[in-house]
């Protein structure tokens, strides 16, 4: 059964409903940290990664000293797919743990 592709409306209403600190942004879901200095950084990616690694989809990941931003879709439809909002909510889920 092949992948259903979300329509603009449909990812909106998904993030309001589950995903509250992510947004829409350029055909990706996306969603930006902040963080204390360099090694935090380093290390929120790498807890990303290994997540992303684990369920086998990789978000595009922009660092900065300060920043991390990770934007979700999945590149082999070019679409937003549950996929993309599985490991959105994983992330969001280990997130809770840290807090």
């Amino acid at each position: 059964m092949p992948e259903e592709k979300y329509t603009v409306d449909q990812i909106l209403r998904k993030i309001e409903q589950d995903l509250p600190h992510w947004k829409y942004e350029e055909g990706y879901i996306v969603r930006e940290f902040s963080t204390k200095n360099w090694k935090e950084t380093v290390m929120l990616f790498n807890a990303i990664a290994y997540l992303a690694e684990a369920v086998w989809h990789h978000p595009d990941v922009e660092l900065g000293f300060k920043r991390l931003k990770l934007k979700l879709k999945t590149h082999e439809l070019d679409a937003i797919t549950e996929r993309d909002f599985k490991l959105a909510k994983l992330i969001e889920e280990f997130l809770n743990l840290m807090v």
